[in-house]
């Protein structure tokens, strides 16, 4: 039996940085990695809003970057609380503790339900729209038998082997990751699931503003959620090109357990899953294989150490980097993605002056940040 207890730290933010930490995710150019930079540079949401337009101004940005209004984050936070739901911060203890732990993580969720199951050791299940019956029954199976033996399940609210998941998980506990805001779910045929999983044992994530409807680009950054959520995920049938594949390689990235069912050579739908299988995920023909691997790795804490927390008291910054400096971090640069510690070692220059010449350059749009940390100038340089 898994233990729950352990995902349950953190330090809660207040309602003024919940508000300003808010309006700093939903500015221009500040996405996660952005996001935790300027907090651990600036030590506060406050102060990082209010440097974000001279940051933008020495990045080289020829316009005027749009910061997020106090207006507008009110207008969302309310919009949240009228629908039910509410925020939590990657510090705060009722954030998902596996997700905590992955690159780039959300600073931010907008969570819906039972919020006692963000923090339950989580599998994730999913597969094909167009699922086969017994590709829908072994899913259901799944889903039972994890959720009986402590797990909470995480799917994508999709229709085939997600909705398997998810209604096989109702009573135990499930969690719907979306690709719009929580007020826009997709597909509209699931939207009295959703109800049923809000309204019982179950929670709604997302980490898009409220009214956003989701775009074809959006999926993946769902499909990164439910890999990060999840201990283990198991993908039951899935095509060669299929966005599960696409949860199964975040998944893999994030270390996490990637298991498959093996199907038919001949079912098209059955082509990734055996893909996958040939490149090491592990067989899966009974919910048992599953929870047999991850006993391991339930029984540890291996997800507490929270990120992105705001410091108390002032911190004393360095000075910002000089023209030459400046001018060096950025000609050391170009299209090909680089690690940081590259940078460093190729300018000698300090972490701290690098991190701030980076933040200037995400913040005026021309720089690219790629997987692993890496980073690379904007071929629009």
């Amino acid at each position: 039996m898994p233990d729950a207890s352990a995902g349950r730290k953190g330090i809660a933010l207040t309602e003024r940085q919940r508000i300003a930490w808010l309006r700093l995710i939903r500015s221009d150019n500040v996405g996660p990695a952005t996001f935790r930079d300027l907090i651990n540079h600036f030590g506060s949401a406050e102060t990082a809003l209010d440097m974000l337009p001279e940051l933008s101004r020495r990045g080289g940005s020829t316009r005027a970057i749009r910061v997020a209004s106090l207006a507008d984050a009110e207008k969302e936070l309310a919009l949240a609380h009228r629908f039910g739901a509410r925020f939590i911060g990657i510090g705060e203890p009722d954030y998902p503790p596996a997700l905590r732990q992955i690159d780039a993580a959300p600073p931010l969720l907008a969570v819906k339900g039972r919020l006692s199951v963000a923090t339950v050791p989580s599998v994730g299940i999913v597969g094909s729209r167009n699922a086969s019956i017994s590709g829908a029954k072994f899913a259901a199976m799944i889903a039972r038998d994890v959720g009986r033996a402590g797990y909470a399940v995480i799917s994508g609210l999709a229709r085939g082997i997600d909705t398997a998941a998810h209604r096989a998980s109702l009573e135990t506990g499930t969690i719907a990751a979306l690709a719009g805001g929580l007020d826009q779910p997709y597909p509209p045929e699931n939207v009295g699931l959703l109800d049923e999983i809000t309204g019982g044992n179950g929670l709604a994530i997302s980490e898009m503003p409220f009214g956003w409807e989701p775009r074809a680009r959006d999926f993946p950054r769902r499909n990164r959620l439910i890999a990060g959520v999840s201990l283990g995920l198991a993908v039951v049938e899935a095509a060669a090109r299929s966005g599960s594949l696409i949860t199964a390689r975040y998944a893999a990235d994030f270390g996490r357990l990637v298991f498959a069912v093996p199907g038919s050579p001949l079912d098209p739908r059955c082509h990734g899953t055996n893909g996958l299988l040939k490149d090491g995920a592990t067989i899966t023909t009974s919910p048992q294989d599953i929870l047999e691997a991850l006993a391991p790795l339930s029984r540890i804490d291996l997800f507490s150490q929270p990120q992105a927390e705001e410091p108390e008291g002032d911190g004393i910054m360095a000075p910002p980097p000089n023209d030459s400096e400046r001018a060096r971090i950025t000609d050391a640069l170009g299209p090909t993605p680089v690690e940081i510690d590259d940078i460093v070692r190729h300018t000698g220059l300090t972490p701290s002056a690098i991190y701030l010449v980076l933040l200037e350059l995400d913040l005026a749009g021309r720089l690219h940040r790629h997987a692993g940390g890496l980073v690379s100038l904007s071929l629009l340089d």
